[in-house]
């Protein structure tokens, strides 16, 4: 299933996507489905998934995708958790060595936007960069899981665009990331959230990321170092996952600031990313 949010004569609500880039079938026109978020949606567990199966069943109407604004898949997450670092064809691109744990940063959950949003280009950066990236949402409450289990908390996966302003990310701030990547806008998700019974082999994906019609990353998902039974282990060993976390699992390489010469967005930019299965072209931002 191929969970979206979208915005209808200003109403949020719940739908899915017929298939990708297709027409949105409107779960609300059910009456027996009352879920005003995604978020509010997955901490309804299994009985809200029911939900859904029977609102399709009972022929719920389709919207023309043009008619509505899609927003983010999931928005006000408790959680956006980011993992460095996690390709390794990223990694050679640097000269630096495989992490031998997770390397751990985060955004704010008001970075979120649609996949279609502008990108704010902030006027205190100079060199704003792009990364294209494979992230998962959780479905149910995790804490202290192990490998074997971690796929049950995993409610699906999504297109994630880690917007970094490399300045504020790698000069600035004492040398902390945080600033760099968790301005206003930088975190597009979507359009779609599509469930882990849709996705077979999640590490198995070609990942594709483009600036204005050019390709700059094109690689695979098989290039993960940390996989997404392993990082679920791990983070819940530290916090508790919550429904709706997202966790953006890292980018291949091929991003503006590792070229020779570095390369960055410039205002009007048109960046394009997308996951093979998840979403073609899934997050287009106009800087």
């Amino acid at each position: 299933m191929r969970f979206v949010q979208f915005e209808d004569k200003g109403q949020t609500k719940i739908g899915l996507e017929t298939e990708i880039d297709g027409n949105i079938l409107d779960l609300s026109k059910n009456v027996g489905f009352n879920y005003k978020n995604m978020v509010e949606f997955l901490y309804g567990g299994d009985k809200s998934l029911e939900a859904a199966i029977r609102a399709v069943k009972s022929g719920v109407p389709s919207v023309e995708r043009s008619q509505v604004r899609l927003l983010a898949p999931v928005t006000h997450p408790d959680k956006v958790i980011c993992i460095g670092m996690n390709y390794r064809d990223h990694c050679e691109e640097q000269g630096a060595p495989l992490p031998i744990e997770p390397v751990i940063f985060n955004k704010f959950p008001s970075t979120i936007v649609g996949p279609y949003d502008n990108i704010l280009y902030p006027d205190v950066t100079q060199e704003l960069d792009w990364e294209v990236e494979l992230a998962f949402v959780i479905g149910k409450k995790t804490r202290n899981v192990t490998k074997a289990a971690a796929m049950q908390h995993v409610f699906g996966y999504t297109v994630a665009h880690d917007v970094s302003a490399r300045d504020w990310q790698m000069k600035r701030n004492g040398g902390q990331w945080l600033i760099g990547k968790t301005m206003d806008s930088f975190c597009p998700l979507g359009p779609a959230l599509v469930t882990c019974n849709d996705i077979k082999d999640p590490h198995n994906l070609a990942v594709k990321c483009r600036v204005n019609g050019v390709t700059k990353q094109d690689s695979t998902t098989g290039e993960l170092v940390h996989k997404t039974e392993a990082l679920v282990e791990f983070l819940s060993k530290l916090v508790t996952l919550l429904p709706g976390d997202v966790i953006l699992t890292g980018t291949p390489p091929g991003v503006g600031c590792f070229r020779k010469p570095p390369e960055y967005l410039k205002k009007g930019d048109i960046v394009e990313c997308e996951i093979e299965k998840i979403g073609r072209a899934s997050c287009r931002e106009r800087v």
